[in-house]
């Protein structure tokens, strides 16, 4: 599956999805940014599952100052409208798949009435 394009427009209706979605918040002028996007991308492609969506924090300066990004990339995981993961830092592909993993694993039951 290809990786979205998440805007202010979107990113409320994505996140609210079934199942997984994970975030990218980056920038262009960002070098981590930059290596992490070729790992997020092969990750879309490897599970079709899953939602994958991009936030370029330039273009969507409001929407990155709404959660407080201030390191970047960050990676977010929503998991049926829940955010379970977000933390700044690029991950390498073997880091990346094991977040995939937990985030497949958790007991969503639990995670809700953590929630409540």
């Amino acid at each position: 599956m290809a990786v979205i394009t998440i805007t202010s427009d979107s990113f409320d209706s994505v996140t609210s999805l079934p199942g997984i979605v994970l975030l990218d918040w980056w920038a262009s002028w960002c070098p981590p940014c930059r290596q992490f996007g070729p790992i997020f991308e092969k990750a879309a492609d490897a599970h079709p599952d899953i939602v994958f969506g991009s936030v370029d924090t330039e273009k969507q300066s409001a929407l990155a100052g709404r959660f407080s990004i201030s390191a970047i990339p960050t990676i977010m995981a929503y998991r049926d409208g829940i955010l379970v993961y977000s933390q700044p830092g690029a991950l390498g592909g073997p880091e990346f798949e094991r977040l995939i993993t937990m985030v497949q694993g958790l007991d969503m039951d639990k995670v809700r009435a953590e929630a409540s």
